[in-house]
């Protein structure tokens, strides 16, 4: 079974302007993902999807494939996932003949991740060939059981209210568990990004990790705990 992992680095940025550059522990931040994507045992190729020059020889030089650019229109803030792996996987098809079953999804913006955790959630899809993909996902920090909307009167209303009258007063140990997308790791089988014109499909495992071991980059803040915390250790 082959497995490609993607990992997509355009080089604009609105919130952190050249975000996948910016260091970490003294890597820029596509290079953490690139020697993830390389030390699980798992992956079989590790390409870089992008349509910036620096970022394509930042990758290349540690180790990853960036055999073809991606266009500028699928590089504009508003262009989601799935066109982008759409593009790898049929151009890959195109030029090679290569069609791998598994295809793995790294974001450069999290320079947190084991190379263990990757080969597990491919081990745990591949055990399930009946479902469309897996997502890492961890406890919330706030249960959403605790969120509300401002209803147009001005008042409060409770978010889960369809699960429980009043789900806010409940203690912190009835709490029912609850997971969020942390971004860590997505992987799917191929035919659910062809097929189903999906990233996740409508059958999707999770694979629940440690809420202190999810670092997703977005904002300057997101950069500064991830700096303390993993420069700290370094």
């Amino acid at each position: 079974m082959q497995v490609l992992a993607i990992i997509p680095a355009r080089g604009g940025s609105k919130g952190i302007p050249r975000k996948n550059l910016v260091e970490i522990c003294s890597k820029p931040l596509v290079v953490h993902s690139i020697e993830h994507a390389l030390a699980a045992e798992a992956v079989d190729r590790v390409i870089v999807s992008t349509e910036d020059e620096e970022i394509a020889e930042t990758a290349r030089r540690h180790g990853a494939e960036v055999p073809f650019m991606r266009p500028q229109a699928l590089a504009e803030d508003e262009v989601l996932d799935h066109p982008v792996f759409e593009h790898v996987l049929a151009v890959l098809q195109q030029s090679e003949g290569y069609d791998p079953e598994v295809v793995v999804h790294l974001r450069p913006t999290t320079p947190y991740r084991s190379a263990g955790w990757i080969d597990e959630a491919i081990a745990q899809l591949v055990a399930h060939p009946e479902a469309d993909s897996i997502r890492s996902v961890s406890p919330p920090h706030s249960h959403p059981y605790r969120v509300f909307r401002i209803a147009e009167d001005g008042y409060l209303d409770p978010l889960m209210k369809h699960e429980h009258p009043q789900p806010y007063l409940l203690r912190r140990q009835d709490l029912p568990p609850m997971y969020y997308y942390n971004c860590v790791i997505d992987v799917a089988y191929a035919r659910t990004i062809r097929e189903k014109g999906s990233m996740t499909g409508d059958r999707i495992l999770p694979y629940i990790m440690d809420g202190d071991d999810a670092f997703d980059i977005d904002t300057h803040r997101d950069l500064m705990v991830a700096r303390t915390l993993l420069e700290g250790q370094a």
